[in-house]
């Protein structure tokens, strides 16, 4: 059986510093800064729950980021 494999450290970036952003300098930013994936949800999207290493969401209305969070 293969061993599980351990992730590299994550990105050591507040994700508060992408409030306010508009979305496509935040991810491209996110990307830059090391997040292996950046996921764009509209307000009140249904999305589930897992924490991700290494993903950071964020949430978009009107072209901007208006929350950010690890998982």
């Amino acid at each position: 059986m293969a061993p599980i494999p351990t992730p590299s450290e994550e990105p050591r970036d507040n994700p508060d510093a992408y409030v306010g952003l508009e979305a496509p300098n935040a991810e491209h930013r996110a990307r830059e800064r090391g997040w292996s994936t950046v996921r764009k949800l509209p307000p009140g999207a249904i999305i589930t729950m897992e924490y991700r290493f290494g993903r950071l969401n964020l949430e978009v209305e009107d072209g901007r980021v208006k929350r950010a969070w690890k998982g």
